[in-house]
């Protein structure tokens, strides 16, 4: 109920004020195996209008744990800009696409940005 509330109660301040409220937006980070399967995640966001824009960032190298043992691996990193609203269900359909295991999605709340990005972010994600 919370999720909802807030995010009427921050549609009717913008509505009302015309300012963007900190947060309203988020960026989650969505790491991937290879470009291809970046793609495909990236398209498939896109194609349920989870996002308004997600950046494809070329390799980087990957240091972590896995299953008590120090892995080294070579990863696509997605950017995805949305609504902080839309993050669980994002997050959700990701884990019902991607192949890994335990796929990362977290994201940061965007606190401030250019007011005409920001509006056009607003126009392109649908409501909840």
């Amino acid at each position: 109920m919370y999720p909802v509330l807030r995010s009427l109660t921050l549609q009717l301040h913008s509505a009302i004020t015309g300012s963007y409220i900190s947060g309203t937006y988020s960026i989650a980070f969505i790491n991937c195996l290879n470009e291809q399967i970046a793609k495909d995640i990236a398209r498939a966001i896109m194609d349920k209008k989870l996002a308004a824009y997600v950046n494809i960032l070329p390799k980087s190298s990957a240091l972590y744990f896995w299953e008590g043992e120090l892995e080294e691996s070579t990863e696509i990193l997605l950017l995805v800009k949305t609504r902080t609203s839309k993050i669980g269900e994002l997050s959700n359909y990701v884990r019902s696409i991607h192949p890994f295991e335990i796929p990362e999605t977290i994201s940061l709340p965007i606190d401030q940005g250019s007011p005409l990005y920001l509006k056009w972010l607003e126009e392109s994600i649908p409501q909840d």
